[in-house]
């Protein structure tokens, strides 16, 4: 297990990049925790796969440095790192029966073979394939290998850190929830540190103890997942967490106020003047219907999830969504929307302005 130092850090596809939208990665600065879980979420294209391959060596960064417990690691061949990485799409040897498959970074490293048969079996055991250990690869589903490859990688206890890049995607749903689950168990017993990519957000915060969002190449926020839900430190956060995400409505501050298209919406902090784009963010679970409180809003429609319902509308020409409890009456007349001060957030420029307390 080891402390992942990024400093500095950033890359280029291109020979001689000359602005920052060159870099598909751009410049980094962390400390990854000697341990922890982290998730590394995003869409498609932001950067999430450049950075683990910078980690695990696949990949030499344009600028900066990669260390493992204060060891410079940049150059160093992924061998020499001691690291295990588990990729989207299986890599398995269909010669091998599943039990080979899983002993082979262990014997490989020469461990004692009655190590090997128990942690295999261990293994074996965690992705639910006891009953195939004896069974050669070949022939076995897409979703049997993906298995194979994620217990290839977890086997091995003493590693650096564990990489994982969308590891799930060919995986059944029910299947993922348990994999998911065993993971988290592998870490809690283990303490590895963990490094898991994924564009699905369920998947990195129920997996992680930090989820690192990146948005166009850049880590726009760090943190809990009650952090990133709380308090979105860019609006990109707020939309792609959450289901449905963040409303975000452009507005002039003015204090403990914003201005909507002339109605105020009451804010829980004061805020100096803000040049740029100036926006609030709500989150629907905190904007309230009610007949007589708060600014005009128009229903569009209303969809029942089971557990609560989502209310579709309209505020001042832009979308917004609003959650109501299940048994929630909603009526007609409930043409107004109120939110609750104290989580309404003030964005310039898509990050967000702390404010001070009013």
């Amino acid at each position: 297990m080891a402390k992942i130092t990024l400093d500095n850090l950033a890359h280029s596809y291109l020979p001689n990049p000359t602005s920052e939208d060159d870099f598909a990665l751009k410049q980094l600065d962390h400390d990854w925790v000697d341990g922890e879980a982290y998730a590394l979420l995003g869409s498609s294209g932001c950067g999430k796969s450049t950075l683990l391959n910078i980690i695990s060596g696949l990949l030499t960064p344009s600028q900066g440095r990669i260390l493992f417990d204060g060891q410079d690691v940049t150059h160093a061949p992924t061998a020499e790192r001691n690291i295990a990485q588990v990729f989207q799409f299986p890599v398995v040897y269909d010669t091998m029966t599943v039990r080979e498959n899983l002993a082979f970074p262990l014997k490989n490293r020469g461990a004692d073979p009655k190590y090997v048969a128990e942690r295999v079996q261990q293994i074996g055991n965690m992705i639910g394939m006891e009953a195939e250990l004896d069974r050669k690869a070949r022939g076995l589903t897409a979703d049997a290998k993906q298995k194979i490859s994620l217990g290839r990688g977890m086997v091995r206890e003493d590693v650096n850190a564990l990489l994982f890049d969308e590891p799930l995607t060919v995986i059944d749903p029910h299947m993922k929830w348990e994999l998911r689950t065993q993971l988290k168990k592998l870490h809690h017993e283990f303490g590895h540190t963990m490094i898991y990519v994924t564009h699905d957000q369920t998947e990195a915060l129920t997996f992680a103890d930090k989820v690192v969002v990146m948005y166009d190449g850049r880590v726009v926020q760090i943190g809990t997942p009650e952090e990133l839900f709380e308090t979105p430190e860019h609006t990109f956060v707020g939309y792609f967490i959450g289901s449905p995400g963040m409303n975000v409505i452009p507005a002039k501050v003015d204090g403990d106020r914003a201005y909507v298209n002339g109605s105020y919406v009451q804010l829980g902090r004061g805020y100096a003047p803000m040049d740029g784009k100036v926006e609030i963010g709500v989150r629907p679970e905190f904007a309230t219907l009610s007949e007589t409180e708060g600014l005009p809003v128009k229903i569009r429609r209303v969809e029942d999830v089971g557990r609560h319902k989502i209310i579709r509308a309209e505020f001042f020409g832009s979308d917004i969504n609003i959650i109501a409890n299940e048994g929630t009456p909603i009526s007609a007349d409930m043409n107004r929307v109120s939110f609750d001060p104290a989580h309404v957030n003030v964005y310039a420029n898509d990050w967000r302005v702390k404010g001070e307390v009013a």
